[in-house]
């Protein structure tokens, strides 16, 4: 069986793909990652042995484009902004899904809602079998959260049961991506879909998140399977001159917040709260370029490196709260601080806080006085213990458990629909 792995995204988007990839192989599987043409992530892919084909643009230009025109964007402007976007994502990401989806039986789709849509769509127009994935629990209708709310589409006032504001979303995604997927499903010849959550989510929702960190309460609104989080195995060593940092002292905090909008002022006030603690710091530099604000020999600056290695050598891991950041951190008993800004982010930071395996910022920008608040919550030695405990708690079959589910279903779905030909 051939199984195209889609997404578009950040490393936490692709990284688990990767490890899915991998897993699929050792059962027999061809599997194809199909991902921001960024070279960081080709050689995600390459290191996992699976073949990769680029999506339709490296996401960190089209990101920081992205980010330009909406920054100074009214409410409206914004959603015709997004509508805009889903648009132009849409019909790009099923240009290059079709070429990636030659010849093979089945597609997974994870990432940006409209790039999930194109995966459904090519799905349909080839005939082939086709599953939505997702890293967190809250991207699911369950009557025990409430929905993502959308800068230009709040959820309404007052309403507190979450079947209803469920409900609402379903209208949100039609008025935010409706146009764009109606509108090329019309220019393929496709009639227009009612409710286009519901299509691009699919039949079964593949949840790839730890259940100790982000359990899913069963619902009856989606039918979703967890199988824990695709973690690919890294065996890469340390830079020499971090190896050498990490021997010279006491465990180091280390920092680092991707892309985020505030990375830079976050930067500067953690180096200054860890400095008046005494403790030395590992700076990741990410793509928001994160350095030193002086010449002390306190801090160390990396690259992209092995997170696996790194934090079980630190004292606290200080970040934005990514779903890949906060697992790596859980597994290695690492207390975490997380400074948490869109999306699923302050989600993690919850979790943290509510394990006790660390402590969620309050509010999106830190201050020295703010991160050293937060410090003291995951330098606690309490937080340490639970940290550990926690650990031994995370498991790392996520990508085995989802592989082997993905032939199952995909071969299930086969030999249904070769049935129902007959």
């Amino acid at each position: 069986m051939r199984i195209l792995l889609s997404t578009y995204g950040s490393r936490g988007d692709v990284e688990p793909l990767a490890a899915l990839g991998a897993a699929l192989r050792a059962h027999g599987a061809e599997a194809r990652v199909s991902a921001p043409g960024d070279d960081e992530f080709a050689a995600l892919a390459a290191r996992a042995g699976v073949a990769f084909v680029p999506a339709f643009a490296p996401v960190r230009e089209w990101a920081k484009e992205m980010i330009h025109r909406s920054r100074s964007a009214s409410p409206e402007d914004r959603a015709r902004l997004i509508s805009g976007q889903a648009a132009e994502i849409v019909a790009r990401q099923y240009a290059a899904l079709s070429a990636a989806a030659e010849g093979c039986d089945a597609v997974v789709a994870f990432g940006l809602f409209p790039s999930c849509a194109a995966a459904r769509m090519v799905a349909e127009r080839r005939g082939m079998r086709y599953m939505l994935g997702t890293f967190c629990p809250i991207w699911l209708p369950s009557p025990h959260n409430r929905p993502h709310e959308y800068p230009s589409h709040p959820l309404p006032i007052g309403v507190t049961d979450n079947r209803l504001l469920w409900e609402t979303d379903i209208r949100t995604k039609n008025a935010l991506f409706g146009e764009a997927i109606n509108g090329h499903r019309a220019s393929l010849g496709q009639p227009p879909v009612q409710n286009i959550r519901d299509y691009v989510y699919g039949d079964t929702v593949l949840l790839a998140c730890d259940p100790v960190l982000g359990p899913w309460l069963p619902s009856d609104l989606i039918d979703a399977v967890q199988t824990g989080a695709f973690i690919l195995p890294d065996e890469r060593p340390l830079p020499d001159g971090l190896e050498a940092f990490l021997d010279a002292g006491s465990p180091p905090v280390y920092v680092g917040f991707g892309s985020i909008s505030v990375a830079s002022e976050a930067g500067r006030a953690a180096i200054e709260a860890i400095r008046a603690k005494g403790l030395r710091i590992v700076i990741a530099q990410g793509w928001a370029g994160l350095g030193r604000i002086d010449d002390g020999d306190d801090c160390f600056v990396t690259g992209e490196v092995n997170q696996q290695a790194l934090f079980g050598r630190v004292a606290t891991v200080i970040h934005h709260g990514g779903a890949g950041t906060t697992v790596a951190a859980a597994r290695a008993g690492a207390p975490q601080v997380i400074v948490p800004q869109i999306g699923d982010q302050p989600y993690w930071a919850k979790r943290a806080a509510e394990l006790g395996i660390g402590a969620a910022h309050d509010g999106p920008v830190p201050t020295r006085a703010s991160l050293s608040a937060a410090l003291d919550k995951a330098l606690a030695p309490e937080t340490r213990a639970r940290a550990n405990a926690v650990a031994r708690l995370i498991r790392a079959d996520g990508a085995e458990m989802a592989a082997k589910l993905l032939l199952e279903t995909m071969d299930r779905r086969g030999r249904l629909r070769r049935s129902a030909g007959d």
